[in-house]
């Protein structure tokens, strides 16, 4: 029989607000009211700081004195920066993994989220799926510093890959280039690993910064 896990008061609001901004439903930019949060969820401030806090750390939120906390605002700069640094991440971890990891346990992970991709019908679920295949290099790479630097920007990418997931209409050149990932892995070709890795993620800054740009996004 599994066992039941029981999750603390603060990891529930915490779930509650992060998915909330990564789905956009607190727009982008907007001010987090401790008050108006303690009314809605029914809980008493204590949680909500402890889950703010969490949010601040993985760069969902953002706080300023005499401010006061608000969700992440995103500029097209903001973009490019957070990719170019999730990107680097990305690379060095599959270039580990390449080097540590075992291919054929790899390449049938990364297979497994392939096909969660293909037949995904939701925006979000083809989110999940690339987010998933790219924690395989950070499973494998064998570096707790490295996938402690991951985390700390993970909120930021997988807010913008679920608001590229919403926009993009290159399903197939996404999963090409998913395809080009796993292809990679088993070759044992890391520059044709990390190509695979950058040439998606320029297409989703492409897509992203003209959301930005053209007021598409709530905020």
């Amino acid at each position: 029989m599994a066992t039941i896990q029981k999750r603390s008061l603060v990891d529930q609001v915490y779930e509650r607000l992060r998915g909330d901004i990564i789905a956009l439903r607190l727009p982008l930019g907007s001010k987090i009211n401790v008050n108006e949060l303690q009314d809605t969820l029914g809980v008493s401030c204590t949680p909500i700081r402890e889950a703010i806090n969490r949010l601040q750390q993985e760069g969902l939120i953002t706080y300023e004195n005499n401010v006061g906390a608000h969700v992440l605002d995103l500029t097209g700069q903001d973009v490019t920066e957070i990719l170019q640094l999730a990107t680097t991440l990305h690379c060095a971890a599959a270039r580990l993994a390449m080097e540590r990891g075992d291919h054929g346990v790899m390449a049938a992970q990364l297979r497994e989220q392939i096909e969660a991709f293909r037949h995904a019908e939701l925006p979000q679920d083809h989110a999940k799926a690339v987010h998933h295949l790219i924690e395989v290099f950070y499973r494998h790479c064998g570096n707790r510093r490295l996938d402690r630097s991951m985390l700390s920007i993970q909120g930021q990418q997988v807010l913008l890959r679920n608001v590229y997931a919403g926009f993009a209409t290159e399903k197939e050149a996404d999963l090409a280039d998913l395809e080009r990932i796993c292809r990679s892995v088993e070759e044992n070709d890391v520059d044709a690993l990390c190509a695979a890795l950058t040439q998606n993620a320029n297409r989703m800054e492409l897509c992203v910064s003209a959301a930005i740009r053209d007021g598409k996004l709530p905020g």
